[in-house]
């Protein structure tokens, strides 16, 4: 049965753009309502009670928006919040860990994969769990993981230094210990870390396959509204930031293209009780 409700998608900011896009793309039929949460970014220092109060609130921000599914475009939110969410939403809830760790198991060949993120979603080690059990799913055994906290990454990104010598230089002083460890398939754990796919991919080398987990969750979104799909062509893109509206899109504009974001409302999501 056709439904033509969006899909919600929340970040801490404006890195789950790019999780964003890869949905647009992989379902070019589905509406979308985007929040972000700009005014309390990043989640990264936060301590997992106030993500998982964040989370709950912008979940209640898109079940007002009558959302059909939502998607938490945000590793720290994913890594601390999703259980919580899956718990309490009236919607399906996709997560982006999953979907990552599963498309890593599938791409390495030699079992070293290297994992990118934050340190708060370093430090959980949600990650590392997911893979490994994503792989004995799998009947895989003998994986390596080395994980590395790449912090300065998502300030490049936001900054639009996506190809620099400063991003370059950055790039090799954190990546050394992935090279080093002789990883084939690197996950880029951080929304933000795929626009700086070509400098990390020219670092670490040809060889070594990179996960962009925004993509591996567009997949799951797709597979998941199979059945409920929209119908029709009368697509909407909506946007909202709890920061002021025209500085979320001056910053959001270089990861969207197409003019996008553009007629960003601003809403704040604490007036909900968590």
């Amino acid at each position: 049965m056709a439904d033509n409700r969006p899909i919600g998608v929340f970040d801490s900011g404006i890195g789950g753009l790019t999780v964003l896009r890869e949905i647009w793309d992989t379902c070019p039929n589905e509406s979308t309502v985007y929040f972000g949460d700009n005014s309390r970014a990043p989640y990264g220092t936060k301590s997992r009670s106030t993500v998982i109060k964040y989370s709950l609130q912008n979940m209640k921000f898109l079940e007002s928006k009558d959302v059909k599914m939502i998607v938490i475009a945000c590793n720290t939110a994913s890594a601390y919040a999703f259980e919580e969410l899956k718990k309490r939403s009236k919607v399906p809830v996709i997560e982006v860990v999953t979907p990552g760790a599963d498309a890593a198991c599938r791409a390495t060949r030699s079992g070293r994969i290297g994992i990118i993120a934050t340190g708060a979603t370093i430090s959980t080690g949600v990650y590392s769990e997911a893979i490994l059990r994503r792989a004995k799913e799998l009947g895989m055994d003998g994986l390596s993981i080395t994980s590395k906290a790449c912090p300065l990454f998502v300030s490049l990104a936001e900054e639009g230094w996506w190809d620099t010598e400063v991003t370059r230089l950055t790039a090799e002083q954190y990546l050394a210990p992935l090279k080093e460890a002789g990883v084939d398939t690197l996950v880029m754990a951080c929304t933000h870390y795929p626009l700086l796919s070509k400098v990390i991919s020219e670092v670490m080398g040809d060889d070594v396959t990179l996960v962009n987990t925004g993509k591996a969750t567009a997949a799951v979104v797709k597979e998941a509204i199979k059945g409920i799909e929209a119908a029709g062509s009368d697509v909407t893109k909506e946007f909202y930031t709890s920061d002021e509206p025209k500085m979320f899109e001056d910053v959001a504009s270089p990861f969207l293209g197409r003019g996008l974001p553009s007629g960003t409302k601003h809403y704040s999501t604490d007036i909900y009780e968590a």
